[in-house]
């Protein structure tokens, strides 16, 4: 009865998240007229896509993102695994104080650094470029962090193994550590996309021209752009669009979260 109890609750929760995305996906393909008067009994077109196609640069705006997402992932999981790493398996001086400063960056909310960013960008002459847009989001302390925890759990006889057989410091991170730690990076990958590809405000400041924009921008820029009314067939299909590279990084990195390389990997 336990089992059967979690599993109604699980099934709940799971329905009540899947009914927007489907409501979402019905309203794309449903004619206005449909949406709010005969919505049970919908005709199935893909008119709102081929019309937010024509209206406005998708295209460019889903490059854009995908491309500053793509880089803010890599640029993110290749400093927090360098220095997650360092931190947990090294001992130098002053490891601590600055580890606690990292620590503290994560108690300072966002929008108390866009100015100091948008000058630094404006100084270095990175407005409207693909740097200001993946720059700034490369280090992030809850990555250094997480990645902190988990090598802080790696095995010491895989370590020393990896000594023996004459691995300096870097060869065992990049060809022990890091292989083992698939299921942080995995989950510091997904973390850092989804909320790179959503971000709204920090493209918003830094980006002025249209083909420069990303797609959450965009799709913002659609929703208001001096319309009487809102499309909301046309405006869910964007949302569609916008929703199907976040769901694939997903379902290609659900394994990982799933599975841990590091079982199995030493005999008791």
């Amino acid at each position: 009865m336990k089992k059967i109890f979690l599993h109604l609750i699980l099934i709940l929760m799971a329905v009540s998240m899947f009914v927007p995305f489907l409501m979402m996906f019905l309203i794309s393909l449903s004619g206005e007229e449909n949406i709010f008067t005969n919505y049970q009994n919908i005709n199935l077109s893909l008119l709102s896509y081929k019309n937010v196609f024509s209206s406005i640069p998708v295209v460019r705006y889903f490059l854009n993102s995908l491309i500053v997402a793509l880089f803010t992932t890599l640029g993110q999981v290749i400093i927090a695994a360098l220095a997650g790493y360092g931190f947990a398996r090294t001992n130098f001086k002053g490891k601590d104080i600055l580890f606690f400063i990292i620590i503290l960056t994560m108690m300072v909310p966002p929008q108390v650094n866009i100015v100091p960013l948008f000058f630094i960008m404006s100084k270095l002459g990175w407005i409207n470029t693909y740097q200001a847009l993946i720059v700034p989001g490369i280090f992030g302390g809850f990555g250094v962090f997480m990645m902190r925890q988990y090598f802080l759990g790696f095995s010491k006889e895989l370590e020393d193994a990896s000594k023996l057989d004459g691995c300096n410091i870097f060869q065992t991170f990049c060809k022990i550590a890091l292989p083992c730690a698939l299921p942080a990076i995995a989950t510091l990958g997904i973390f850092t996309f989804v909320t790179t590809w959503n971000s709204f405000m920090w493209p918003l400041i830094v980006t002025n021209t249209e083909s420069m924009r990303t797609l959450a921008l965009g799709l913002t820029i659609f929703k208001g752009s001096f319309r009487e009314i809102t499309l909301w067939g046309e405006l869910m299909a964007c949302s569609c669009i916008c929703s199907v590279p976040v769901i694939l990084i997903f379902v290609i990195g659900k394994k990982y979260l799933i599975n841990n390389p590091m079982d199995g990997a030493v005999k008791e």
